[in-house]
């Protein structure tokens, strides 16, 4: 085998035994953080359930919220998000582009559900996690900036409503708490919750009642 060829394979096993690595703290931090919440949970007590040394830990997240970070943003493959953001900006109808909003808002908080009992209960706990919600917030708030934007452009949006005040309307009713409240609280089903927000944002943005 080459020096090459050896170092690609290498390589190779080193990501590997960092994914499974990173995969196993991720596993013993959603355990973790359901049964003694979180912040009952240390760095050490997680690199001790998940058989690695705090060190590792730091390297991979930086710190407890990174980890809580890295399971947030793993609810929904990174990838198949992208590919439904992807679809909004070549869909040719306003309509349709708010569908595929509420598809994602669907898609995204189902994927989350199983984690959100552990997202309520840090945002009570710990104060960082208020900051870390926050960010993942103005996020997706920045995001839907160029569907608005598109639909503002192309003029689909009703006259009465700025882009800013669209924007707004857009990030609320796509938000999670809106999601919990009929589908975990209310117990509507998520295909439900998907048509209803699908036809409450094309009413509320384009006053269409396609």
């Amino acid at each position: 085998m080459s020096n090459i060829n050896k170092r690609t394979y290498h390589s190779e096993t080193r990501h590997l035994q960092a994914a499974q690595t990173r995969c196993r703290i991720l596993k013993a931090a959603k355990t973790l953080f359901e049964h003694d919440g979180f912040e009952s949970v240390t760095i050490e007590k997680l690199a001790q359930s998940a058989k690695v040394s705090a060190p590792t830990i730091y390297g991979l997240f930086q710190s407890k919220r990174g980890v809580l970070r890295a399971l947030m943003d793993e609810a929904l493959a990174a990838d198949h998000y992208e590919a439904l953001v992807k679809s909004i900006k070549q869909e040719k109808s306003a309509a349709g582009r708010l569908l595929i909003a509420a598809k994602i808002s669907r898609q995204m908080y189902d994927a989350e559900r199983a984690q959100m009992d552990i997202f309520r209960g840090a945002a009570v706990l710990a104060p960082e996690f208020k900051e870390l919600e926050k960010e993942r917030e103005q996020r997706r708030y920045k995001r839907q900036e160029a569907t608005i934007k598109i639909m503002a452009k192309e003029k689909s949006l009703l006259k009465c409503l700025s882009v800013s005040k669209a924007r707004d309307i857009l990030w609320a009713f796509t938000g999670r708490d809106m999601y919990r409240m009929f589908v975990v609280e209310q117990g509507w089903r998520s295909d439900e919750y998907e048509s209803w927000l699908t036809q409450i944002l094309i009413k509320t943005l384009i006053g269409s009642n396609q």
